[in-house]
């Protein structure tokens, strides 16, 4: 090759990538959800603009050049005003006229209405624009674009269906809600006012999961409540009572393989029941707390195969400690044997451990709790959870779990026994404190030293604060700092030397006077801990409670 053939020589152009593929690259994903899809469905394929890019004739241009000419495209690309969203919604409206005319004419006869079909899911994908601009709401709310649309959700075709849902989520998507949030509000009143619960929940009863177009409605149909509920926490007590607390539990019990739905069902069944009481009943008349223990059950003698499977396990369990807080679904968790099955869980020592330790701790809990106390001493729990008390798990055996949570839980349950137990029950649980030459009292002694010092150093923390802070704050800080586990320490230390052998107070002392602590520390903390009680719900079985403990007191 010559000096001139060197000097006229030009590589060969890379090939040029599809600006479609740039585009999917560039979707980004929301941590919890699906990665977002181009709409695909039976009907047709569409953008969500009907003005489809398409790449210029490759010329041996640079790089640079070819990047320029698109932002140059895009920056030119008309936006979305008050005038052309007016022009959209009209033109929506004629689409969805046209096809209800033509299926009402031509019902038996698909081909006469299927072009119209096409537009009207072509109109649905151009109506995605509007999320781009919430500060709209407002005009699209005022030109009744609400019921029209949620009007679809009943459409005889799924896949028109399918787009209206997938619409809605980007419109309520909780970063855009924020944006603009005295237009987000309107449209929230607007969507809330037309029942979109009830009508999502119609929705999902028809849709089926096998087609991955409808199980992608089925999410996004979710992630709408979830959006909802994020803003307007009333909406869950709404959205249960309309029908969506009973599909989540049919949805639950259905004998599928584990996918993302049954998971986002085990999420958003956790937030209708956590701040929500009515929710909570509802669950139990509806034999929710037999479904739930069902699905925990899977997880009795084997560990979830995933990290998301795992989390629906971790969720199922919270869900059945928020319904224990309603009183009559203690009972039908003692009738479903539930009991049985966190005692089981507890031995088995698989993964689903602390998620019923929890569940234990809240079953036997309060003046409500009495009667899953006694039946957890007569299926011999006292095997079970003594154990534990005994030693606290290594950190790879509770995984999720902190030390000072897993020993919160374990003195929590033996407390409340104490609390309960009566006749030959409650001789049982005090015998274990001098059985093996009181390792279970040495073992009461060196959680109170522990937690004692945990709390010396809270207290020096909340000393060198220069911060002015209220009473009830800085208890608040005490108690997340350790002085709730020590008061149930001392508690149970107290009731074990009032009623037990003479020989565990014996021990208890002796364990004092070798480690420097006294009887005065005990008293003072215990005092605290009564003059705390007495406010709220149950007020006089925490007097009650409150008199036993100053009667404890004065036997110490």
């Amino acid at each position: 090759m010559d000096v001139g053939e060197l000097l006229s020589f030009k590589p060969k152009p890379n090939p040029k990538r599809e600006v479609a593929d740039d585009y999917r690259e560039l979707e980004l994903e929301r941590p919890g959800k699906k990665p977002k899809q181009f709409p695909t469905s039976s009907v047709r394929p569409s953008p969500r603009s009907s003005t489809t890019y398409i790449a210029p004739p490759v010329v041996e241009t640079s790089e640079n050049e070819e990047l320029l000419k698109l932002v140059e495209q895009d920056e030119g690309a008309e936006s979305l005003d008050e005038a052309s969203l007016k022009r959209m919604i009209l033109n929506f409206e004629k689409r969805v006229l046209k096809n209800q005319e033509l299926r009402v004419k031509f019902p038996d006869s698909p081909e006469k209405f299927m072009e119209s079909e096409l537009e009207l899911h072509e109109a649905v994908q151009l109506m995605h624009a509007l999320a781009t601009v919430p500060e709209l709401y407002t005009v699209a709310v005022e030109q009744k674009l609400i019921p029209t649309l949620l009007g679809l959700l009943s459409h005889d075709n799924t896949d028109i269906s399918v787009a209206v849902v997938n619409l809605l989520q980007e419109l309520t998507d909780i970063d855009t809600l924020n944006e603009s949030q005295d237009e987000s509000a309107i449209l929230i009143d607007a969507l809330l006012d037309q029942q979109i619960c009830a009508l999502l929940v119609h929705n999902l009863e028809r849709l089926n999961e096998a087609q991955t177009e409808e199980s992608d409605g089925v999410h996004n149909t979710l992630a709408i409540v979830e959006n909802l509920t994020e803003i307007r926490p009333d909406v869950c007590q709404q959205a249960a009572q309309q029908g969506l607390l009973s599909w989540i539990m049919k949805r639950l019990r259905a004998k599928s393989p584990f996918d993302a739905n049954k998971l986002y069902c085990s999420e958003i069944l956790s937030i209708l029941l956590q701040g929500t009481p009515e929710n909570r009943q509802l669950l139990g008349e509806i034999d929710g707390i037999d479904i739930l223990l069902q699905q925990l059950a899977i997880f009795k003698r084997q560990d979830p195969k995933t990290g998301e499977e795992q989390e629906m396990m971790e969720n199922l369990f919270d869900c059945v400690c928020s319904s224990l807080i309603h009183v009559p679904n203690r009972d039908r968790f003692l009738k479903g044997e539930g009991l049985q099955l966190m005692n089981l869980m507890l031995r088995e020592k698989k993964m689903s451990r602390n998620g019923a330790l929890k569940v234990l701790n809240h079953a036997l809990s309060g003046e409500a709790g009495k009667d899953n106390c006694a039946k957890f001493v007569d299926i011999l729990g006292l095997r079970t959870i003594f154990p534990l008390f005994m030693k606290t798990p290594h950190k790879l055996k509770r995984k999720g779990m902190s030390a000072e949570e897993y020993e919160e839980h374990i003195v929590s349950v033996i407390a409340s026994m104490l609390k309960s137990c009566r006749g030959s029950q409650r001789t049982r649980l005090l015998s274990k404190f001098t059985e093996n030459d009181h390792e279970k009292t040495d073992r009461l002694m060196e959680l109170h030293f522990k937690y004692f010092d945990k709390l010396r150093v809270i207290d020096a923390q909340l000393q060198r604060n220069d911060e002015e802070e209220d009473e009830d704050e800085i208890y608040l800080k005490r108690l997340e700092g350790g002085l709730f586990t020590l008061q149930l320490v001392d508690y149970i230390m107290m009731e074990v030397c009032a009623s037990g052998a003479a020989t565990i107070k014996q021990r208890v002392l002796h364990t004092l006077n070798l480690r420097g602590g006294t009887v005065k520390t005990i008293r003072e903390i215990m005092r605290e801990y009564a003059g705390n009680l007495g406010d709220g719900s149950e007020s006089e079985a925490k007097e009650e409670e409150k008199q036993h403990i100053l009667q404890l007191l004065d036997k110490f």
